[in-house]
Parts: C-alpha cells; sequence; structure tokens
C-alpha cells in the first residue's frame, strides 16, 4: 500500500462529551461507536490543547569490560494522558481532581469542596474523538489514576482549568489502555457531523 492522504487527520472531540470517568467495574466498551454505560459520567468541555497521550518506554543498557553495550532492556512504559478541564462549576470535575466523597451539594443548593491530602482512587476512563472522514476513534481506560494536577490560576482574562495526568495501569491482559477505530455508517453520523467537519478545517488548514 502506498501513501493515503485520507488517512492524515487531525482530532476533534465527539459533540456529546470527550472525556468520561466512572467506577473501576463500570461495563466499558470494545468498539469505538457504542452507547456508553449511563455510570460513566461526561467531564465536559476540554481546553483547545486536548488530550497529550505519553507512552514511551524508558531502558536500561549492560555493559561488558571494555564498556561495550552487550544488552539494552526496557525498564518501564508509563502510559500517561494530560488534558485540561474547563467546566470549574461541573461537579463531576470536581470530583475527578477532589475525590468523590469530598465533593457535596450542586450549584442551586451550594457546593462544598473538601481538598484533602487523601490518594485520588483508581477510575475507568473514555475518551471520544472524531477523525477525517467521520472515522470514530476511542480510547479506553480500565484503570487509571490522576497522579498531577497542575497549578490553578484564577484571572480575569483566561478561564479556570484543572489540568490532570492520568497514569494508566495494566489490566489482567497486560494492557494500559485500548483504541478503537471506526468509520461511522450513516445511523452513526448524525452524532459526529459537526465534529467531524471541524477535523476535515483543520486538515485542510495543516
Amino acid at each position: 500500500m502506498g501513501n493515503t492522504v485520507g488517512n492524515v487527520s487531525a482530532a476533534a472531540p465527539k459533540i456529546a462529551g470527550a472525556i468520561f470517568r466512572g467506577d473501576v467495574g463500570t461495563k466499558l466498551p470494545t468498539d469505538a461507536v457504542s452507547e456508553l454505560d449511563s455510570a460513566m459520567k461526561c467531564l465536559g468541555f476540554i481546553s483547545e490543547d486536548g488530550v497529550t497521550n505519553s507512552n514511551s518506554p524508558s531502558s536500561s543498557d549492560v555493559k561488558a569490560w571494555g564498556n561495550d553495550t552487550v544488552l539494552t532492556t526496557q525498564t518501564e512504559r508509563p502510559d500517561t494522558f494530560k488534558f485540561k478541564l474547563i467546566e470549574s462549576k461541573n461537579t463531576e470535575v470536581l470530583k475527578t481532581v477532589d475525590g468523590d466523597s469530598n465533593v457535596k451539594g450542586d450549584l442551586s443548593t451550594g457546593i462544598e469542596v473538601k481538598v484533602t491530602t487523601e490518594d485520588l482512587e483508581e477510575k475507568s476512563y473514555v475518551i471520544d474523538m472524531i477523525l477525517r472522514d467521520k472515522t470514530a476513534k476511542r480510547m479506553v481506560i480500565p484503570r487509571g489514576k490522576i497522579i498531577s494536577v497542575a497549578d490553578i490560576t484564577y484571572k480575569g482574562s483566561d478561564v479556570i482549568g484543572y489540568e490532570v495526568t492520568v497514569k494508566a495501569s495494566r489490566d489482567a491482559a497486560g494492557a494500559s489502555h485500548y483504541e478503537y477505530l471506526k468509520a461511522t455508517d450513516n445511523s452513526e453520523q448524525a452524532a459526529v457531523s459537526n465534529s467531524a467537519q471541524q477535523v476535515e478545517d483543520n486538515t485542510e488548514q495543516q
């Protein structure tokens, strides 16, 4: 197979939501387009930087007498996802950053957030996006834990956001996350049409 322009793509968030979070053990999808379990809660808008997935292996060299490298072994391959949540009044976002049990109430009655030093629990995450030609892509993280939250800035010229890094752990099959892609058919295209047009526009500009 030669070069195929149609395989080059940018990525846009799915209209109905891009990042979802739920308890570990929640039924997770095994394809790019099936409906998510209602227990997976949408985390709302993400900043324009989108999602950054880092999955680069680290290695260690074994040297022989004379300083020749005789073996290179992989020491680790961390799988992390970084994104910035910008719906700062969304209780699901606040629970993601501070823990489910530390956020109470809603905007109508008043929200209380208790900031503690407790470890955040592992959660399941699903990231939905649309590629060129209305191709759906989904990344599923069965077990992910927030390992860092960037500084939160409050000022009049920028939105309040929570930039988090989620580290994915290996499941029983040895996978830290799964990726699914599917070209959508007519019944599926309605939900992705606006996002797909955005991808087409971005791809043509690059």
